[in-house]
């Protein structure tokens, strides 16, 4: 769920995995990861996210649609 969330809010903001990876000071890999599903972002990462996107925690792990 996280990954299919942070991937349409990254082509949202028309923004590759290497463009959102530089803005957060992640690799474009990580970003992959997370989006594939294989890894998720430690606490600190997860919050960087949705700061990034304006939108909560919640809304990132599909817990509300808002």
């Amino acid at each position: 769920m996280f990954g299919n969330i942070l991937k349409s809010l990254r082509k949202q903001s028309k923004l590759t995995q290497s463009d959102l990876g530089k803005i957060l000071h992640l690799s474009q890999r990580a970003i992959s990861h997370y989006e594939s599903g294989e890894r998720f972002p430690d606490e600190y990462t997860l919050n960087l996210i949705a700061d990034y996107f304006e939108v909560s925690v919640d809304y990132l792990l599909g817990r509300t649609s808002k």
